[in-house]
């Protein structure tokens, strides 16, 4: 073989640098992960709600949602969890973070949860229909930057400065923030269409597989009421997750030295609708005891000054209240970060739900020790300590079982 015979050495070595190369490139979060292995007893997925609408050529199914299901190897848990994401989200809010850390599907399945991850209608692997669903809103990069990743850097709110969580550099060209970036999705434009399409198809999962959890994010949190005044012998539990709101009129956020623009009368800068909410907490309705109508509309009032100078004036019913009788039932968690927008008026959604003869439990992450996090939580450094949190709220409030649920 003579100078052609590489030693065993000089080989050792340039399959070392090879491998030194190839590690380089791949990026830290895309690593190996340190827990043990997941163990799944089965995982699939399915479509729920949806029709064949006649009113375009084709027929095409319309209105469904795309459900995936994974059961751990050892379920002990009676009911499943169903985790709907936000505005401009899908289902992979809840898989895998940013970085590449395990999601809050992972954790609660590590917990014996069933969990089912939606994508909402219109979205993800929901398809979106223009001839039927109308306009759709893109992903806004600003938006983006102000609310999720980097509020820190804006101050449009009180808390924005306590942001500390998010797990990259928090500007497009940084590979975490860019892999979140690429996450967002389209979402058809009119909300109250919004809130029935999903409403329905939520309500349709629910009489497919059985009782279970709704845990929803920020905009699916307008779900929340109407799933569970539809059925509410089928949601054992509510996990909001700074949801809609907040209750009557919507805010925008200005910066300081204000910082609210509480919207009663006309439009904000952003385009968003000042009209009262028409069931106040969303404009689908809900049964009221006495009822809401037309012609006996809610009448909302305005506190003269927050709860605390960095709350906005909640809205409430004028007394007597309106009873929300089928949710007075259903346990409720409302979940509130320290930094996000949604701390200046979750305590909002909280009273008007008491008012309405709704008990529910509102934690403030910052009042538990956990300090830092903005609205997007579950994708954020310390997900786990807030997926925690969940979890303990729930194995107080819900018995455990070794029972499966059943999947259609």
């Amino acid at each position: 073989m003579g100078n052609k015979t590489i030693s065993h050495h000089v080989l050792l070595k340039f399959l070392f640098g090879v491998a030194v190369c190839v590690y380089s490139i791949v990026p830290a979060f895309a690593q190996a992960p340190t827990e043990a292995p997941l163990v799944i007893a089965r995982e699939g997925y399915l479509f729920a709600g949806g029709h064949y609408n006649q009113t375009i050529p084709g027929n095409p199914m319309s209105g469904q949602i795309y459900a995936e299901f994974q059961i751990p190897e050892n379920p002990t848990h009676t009911y499943p969890i169903i985790m709907v994401p936000g505005g401009g989200q899908t289902g992979t809010n809840f898989t895998q973070t940013p970085d590449g850390r395990a999601g809050w599907a992972q954790f609660f399945l590590r917990q014996g949860y069933t969990v089912y991850v939606v994508d909402q209608v219109g979205r993800g692997k929901s398809p979106y229909w223009g001839e039927i669903y109308g306009q759709a809103t893109p992903a806004h990069l600003e938006f983006v930057e102000q609310r999720f990743v980097a509020p820190e850097k804006y101050n449009l709110w009180p808390q924005a400065h306590l942001h500390t969580q998010w797990p990259g550099g928090g500007a497009p060209g940084d590979a975490v923030f860019d892999a979140f970036y690429a996450t967002q999705v389209p979402m058809i434009a009119d909300f109250t269409q919004q809130q029935i399409l999903n409403r329905d198809a939520l309500v349709d999962l629910l009489e497919k597989i059985g009782p279970a959890i709704l845990l929803t994010h920020s905009q699916a949190g307008a779900y929340n009421w109407p799933v569970a005044d539809a059925r509410p012998d089928l949601v054992k539990a509510i996990v909001a997750v700074e949801p809609q709101g907040p209750p009557g009129h919507n805010v925008d956020f200005v910066g300081a030295p204000s910082y609210f623009q509480e919207l009663s009368d006309g439009p904000s800068a952003a385009g968003r609708s000042a009209k009262q909410k028409a069931y106040g907490l969303g404009d689908v309705p809900l049964t009221y005891v006495p009822a809401v109508t037309s012609d006996a509309p809610l009448s909302l009032v305005r506190e003269d000054h927050g709860e605390k100078p960095e709350f906005v004036r909640c809205w409430r019913q004028r007394e007597p209240a309106r009873q929300l009788v089928r949710l007075k039932n259903v346990p409720i968690l409302i979940l509130t970060s320290e930094a996000s927008f949604y701390a200046t008026y979750d305590h909002c959604t909280a009273a008007y739900l008491e008012q309405a003869g709704v008990p529910n439990t509102h934690l403030r992450l910052e009042n538990l020790g956990i300090h830092g996090n903005g609205h997007m939580m579950m994708l954020e450094k310390n997900n786990k300590v807030v997926a925690g949190v969940i979890a303990d709220w729930l194995e107080k409030t819900l018995p455990k079982s070794s029972e499966t649920n059943r999947i259609h």
